[in-house]
Order: C-alpha cells, then structure tokens, then sequence
C-alpha cells in the first residue's frame, strides 16, 4: 500500500493544478520517493493515436516515476473542454465517486511510496446529480493539497475551499501560492494574508515562469511531510 495519498484540488479551474502537482511529483523523485499520479476524470481532451487524450493528464503521465498507460492514467477523458458532469451526460456516460474512486484504488498495490490524485477544477465540482469530486477524495481519505492561483479575488476561494475541505473531515497537506497575475495588487501581503488565516503548511510560492518545466517548479516547493 502507498505510504502517501494526496489530493491536489484549486481554488478554480485554471489556477494550476497540474503545474504544481508535476512539480511536487519532480520534488519527490530528486528525493528518493517513487510515485504514480492520475487524473481520474479530465474534460477538453483531443483525439489521438492513443484515443481521446488530456494535456494535463499526459504531464502527470511523464512526471510520475512509475509509468502507467495513458488509460490507467485518465480513465474517464471527455472531449469538451465544459463542466466535467455536462460532458459525461452529453455523451451518455455515468459517474459515480465508487466509479472514480475504483480507478484510484486500482494503483494502492503499485510498489510506490506517493499516489497523487488530481481533480478536476475546485473542490466541489459535480460529478452527477448528487456527488462532487470532494467525494472521491473522501472516500479515499487523502490529504489535500490547495493549490491557490493568486489573483484578484483568490483570499475569498482559498478560504472559502479550506473550510469546505475541513467540513468534509479530511486533512490539507498544504497549500501552494500559485501566483497567475504577477501585477496583482499588494500581493505579497495577499499570500501573507493566506498565511495567517490559513493553519496548514504553505508548501510553496510559484512565481510566473517562462520555463514551466516539472524541474523547474520543484524549486520553489515542498514535498508535504518531508
């Protein structure tokens, strides 16, 4: 079984989720660490020789040190880049958290010491009627990983996400301050603003980078619990 599971959730879609997981993935390897990473469910896929395949998903695939096919790694892909549970339906597919949380589960017996999971735009994004992605990661008892995007408005969807995460009874790892609007007003004093209301470990700030390489990323964090 994994030593570690962790669930990288945004703040909003588009703050970067992958960014900061492959990232971490990178961080763990120069660290010894083994690790698989999967996107269970993925939106605004293309197709391709390998079928219908997410960029997002394909990054998680390199960065990982264990390497598991393209359909091991996003089991669920959907083609328009719209709200995963409007994509599904569209194309009459259903979605459960058992389903999803079957994928993830399907990787616990991998000889590896980390399984990053990453969801798909906030915590609470619907997978059908009733469930949200938050219940996969309750199902699987993962610690959580909050990726911030730093921008105007972010101190109330970072807070806003903690304290639904806490309500759901799982424990954040950390939180990342991803930082999208280099010309944010006052924005050191937002990430420090974070950093007072907010318990948990900041594990890192990712300034704007022109080279956005895994490598590159891990720089600036770090490894949760190490």
């Amino acid at each position: 079984m994994a030593k570690q599971w962790l669930f990288v959730t945004g703040t909003d879609t588009d703050v970067g989720k992958t960014v900061v997981a492959c990232g971490l993935l990178a961080a763990a390897r120069e660290q010894g660490l083994r690790t698989v990473a999967i996107k269970p469910i993925a939106a605004g896929c293309e197709p391709g020789e390998q079928g219908l395949t997410n960029s997002d998903a394909l990054q998680l695939q390199a960065a990982a040190t264990y390497q598991l096919s393209y359909q091991q790694v996003n089991p669920i892909a959907l083609e328009p880049a719209i709200a995963p549970h409007i994509a599904a339906q569209e194309a009459d597919l259903r979605l459960s958290a058992s389903r999803l949380v079957g994928y993830c589960r399907g990787v616990s017996l991998l000889p590896v010491d980390m399984v990053l999971i990453e969801g798909a735009g906030g915590w609470r994004v619907p997978i059908n009627p009733r469930e949200t992605l938050a219940d996969v990661a309750r199902e699987l008892n993962c610690a959580v990983i909050v990726v911030v995007g730093m921008r105007l408005g972010c101190l109330n969807h970072a807070l806003l996400t903690v304290e639904a995460i806490r309500r759901d009874g799982l424990q954040i790892a950390g939180w990342v301050a991803n930082i999208l609007d280099p010309d944010m007003p006052r924005l050191e004093e937002n990430i420090d603003t974070l950093k007072q209301r907010i318990a948990e470990p900041c594990l890192g700030t990712v300034p704007r980078l022109d080279n956005l390489s895994a490598q590159r990323v891990a720089e600036f964090l770090t490894v949760p619990g190490r």
